[in-house]
């Protein structure tokens, strides 16, 4: 039987690509993206993620795989 990480992570894939940005992230988690950047701002409650730059406004890019093991750590599936 497959885990949940592994489970997630095929159900995230089959919507969107390897890598996404805040909007689907916000989709995922069900929060807004004015949520995701706070969390970003204190740097907990989001998973891992890449910022592509070093100015306040460079895109940031979160990989499904840590999407995935965020999702796994913090929900409970049945």
């Amino acid at each position: 039987m497959k885990n949940n990480k592994e489970l997630i992570f095929n159900s995230l894939k089959e919507k969107y690509n390897i890598t996404i940005g805040k909007l689907e992230l916000s989709k995922i988690l069900n929060v807004s993206v004015s949520y995701i950047n706070k969390c970003i701002m204190k740097g907990t409650g989001v998973p891992n993620y890449k910022k592509l730059g070093t100015s306040k406004n460079s895109k940031v890019l979160w990989n499904l795989a840590d999407v995935s093991e965020y999702l796994a750590d913090t929900i409970q599936m049945y």
